[in-house]
């Protein structure tokens, strides 16, 4: 009791005293958010572990400041360039108004005091804090930088489009002449404006793409491609230029693809990578890059949407010194984030843990991350040949996509290693016999193989504006599956979703969706016999197993996601 009383203070023990989390939970709370440099209030809200409304009345109650309601605030009417848009995103603080030499400025999080004196210092005025929801003020600061940003007419002021459509950018080869000069500022601007919005909208992907009399930017936000900007047709080869310069491309080859990384630092403390790759098409270079944010592979279990079941039954294959687990779903199913985020929970100082990948996404400290190249021949075989000379304890092999790399990961798995994996398959059980009719021998699968999970990305339902289908006919539940759910009927209510101002058309966020199958003694004695698919998967639901359709349905029945999400991700 004594270390509890020493380390837990302030809010965290004001929650603890008046019964709402438990010292043990707060403690690992606090433990977790000196890992992840998260605030103790950004955790609990951002993970769902509390109410942002509670916590920000009880954050009032211990620290003596005024609650203010953010909904009842007009965001147009705060104070314009007072304090920098750098320190507003840095510590989340948003100015509200000021009264003559007072400036009252909006924190979820009161004991942050250098977020205080950083603007006290650059306003030179007496600030006062006063206590918001922290959900809300995320929001609302997204939406005060947005306004105040740079707009597209204002970033691309003084282009000569006449004469960017006559640039020959094959004669640009000098970095320094696309980076310098005023002609270029505004491009740098906006294309600075692009990746900075689609980091803070929380965007996958970010697709530049030049058309015959247009262009178009879009992000791709919870799985789905949104319109971002349509700037002039004619800025198309200075952005095309300017993205390559920053990925470290050749800027003088247009005729075939490449591929370049960039580092964006949002924060002292956070840095965000993109994922580059040029694409010539007919009217220009189109240009994706991959948002790969390492914050999402420490996100931990519990936010990925396992089912109770189904998480024990990932940690206690986690948990085995030799065996494999196999990750599969199409692209884009989140199998990398699951990969990671199992990476993490096994990283310890005792472990030596290897990973070849193609390309690597998530830089890892404490992990061996090999970036397999097959142009020179270090292909995916190649790189866990050598793994089993470097003494690891676990491997992780990005994809298996042949025999020979299957052979090599089972032999891997059967000799004291545990092996992490992924295929495309549309299903667990289908994993078993695509193995098979790669040519690995039963036994081999039926004695290497510990777990197979299959996954989709479903997105949830805007808590904020969701509303009841009370219209919704019995008749429809039972033909979807909903009444034969191990739930009582009154308990499941469906939700359909709306759209407001803290969603995008009714949807924020996604969550996994997953089949978890675990190869007992009897699902192996029938992968020996030449089971199939089929039989595999009857066996299984035998043991408990549930579909991905089944635990699609669980998350409409808690509300969680919309059936007609369930139906887009699991139905063919």
């Amino acid at each position: 009791m004594k270390l509890e009383a020493v380390a837990l203070r302030g809010l965290p023990k004001r929650l603890v005293s008046a019964g709402i989390l438990d010292a043990e939970q707060a403690l690992a709370i606090l433990r977790t958010c000196a890992e992840t440099r998260e605030t103790f209030i950004a955790h609990v809200v951002n993970h769902d572990l509390l109410p942002a409304s509670l916590v920000a009345q009880v954050a009032s109650e211990e620290f003596g400041i005024p609650l203010y309601d953010l909904d009842a605030h007009d965001l147009t009417t705060c104070p314009q360039k007072v304090v920098s848009a750098e320190l507003v995103e840095k510590h989340l603080a948003l100015p509200l108004y000021k009264r003559g030499n007072r400036l009252f400025v909006a924190v979820s999080d009161p004991t942050n005091q250098y977020a205080l004196t950083d603007i006290r210092f650059q306003t030179g005025s007496q600030v006062e804090p006063v206590i918001v929801e922290h959900d809300k003020l995320a929001l609302a600061v997204e939406r005060y930088l947005s306004a105040n940003d740079a707009t597209l007419a204002e970033a691309l002021e003084g282009i000569d489009e006449e004469a960017l459509e006559a640039v020959d950018l094959e004669a640009a080869r000098d970095k320094g002449e696309e980076e310098g000069g005023e002609s270029d500022a505004p491009i740098v601007r906006f294309v600075n404006k692009i990746l900075l919005d689609g980091i803070r909208k929380g965007a996958s992907d970010i697709h530049f793409e030049p058309y015959e009399k247009r262009y178009r930017i879009r992000y791709r936000i919870d799985g789905m491609l949104v319109d971002a900007a349509h700037p002039p047709v004619a800025v198309a080869p200075r952005l095309a230029a300017r993205l390559k310069v920053m990925s470290q491309m050749d800027l003088s080859e247009r005729r075939r693809p490449q591929d370049g990384r960039i580092k964006v630092r949002v924060s002292k403390s956070r840095s965000v990578d993109f994922r580059v790759n040029s694409l010539p098409t007919l009217f220009g270079e189109k240009i994706v890059l991959r948002i790969l944010d390492a914050s999402q592979a420490r996100l931990g279990i519990d936010a990925l949407g396992y089912e109770p079941d189904q998480k024990e039954a990932y940690l206690e294959a986690l948990s085995q010194s030799q065996g494999m687990i196999l990750m599969t779903g199409p692209t884009g199913s989140g199998k990398t984030v699951s990969l990671y985020t199992g990476l993490g929970i096994l990283n310890t100082p005792e472990r030596n843990i290897c990973t070849a990948e193609d390309p690597v996404e998530i830089n890892m400290e404490g992990i061996n991350q090999v970036q397999v190249n097959p142009k020179i021949g270090f292909t995916f075989a190649e790189a866990l040949r050598a793994f089993l000379r470097q003494d690891p304890d676990v491997i992780m092999v990005g994809e298996i996509r042949d025999l020979e790399t299957a052979e090599i990961a089972i032999k891997a798995a059967q000799t004291g290693h545990l092996v992490l994996s992924t295929l495309h398959t549309n299903s667990a059980p289908e994993t078993l016999t695509r193995l098979l009719n790669m040519g690995v021998a039963s036994f081999n699968v039926a004695t290497s193989v510990s777990l197979i999970i299959a996954q989709r990305l479903a997105r949830k339902l805007c808590e904020h504006c969701r509303e009841p289908w009370t219209d919704l006919p019995e008749r429809v539940l039972e033909e979807e599956g909903l009444a034969a759910l191990p739930i009582p009927r009154e308990e499941i209510t469906v939700y359909r979703p709306v759209g407001c101002k803290h969603c995008t058309h009714g949807y924020k966020g996604r969550t996994g969706v997953y089949e978890v199958l675990k190869i007992s003694p009897a699902i192996s004695r029938l992968i020996m016999e030449g089971g199939n698919s089929i039989q595999i998967a009857e066996q299984a639901r035998r043991e408990g197993f549930r579909t991905l359709r089944e635990s699609a349905l669980l998350k409409v029945a808690r509300g969680i996601i919309g059936l007609e999400e369930a139906n887009r991700i699991t139905k063919d």
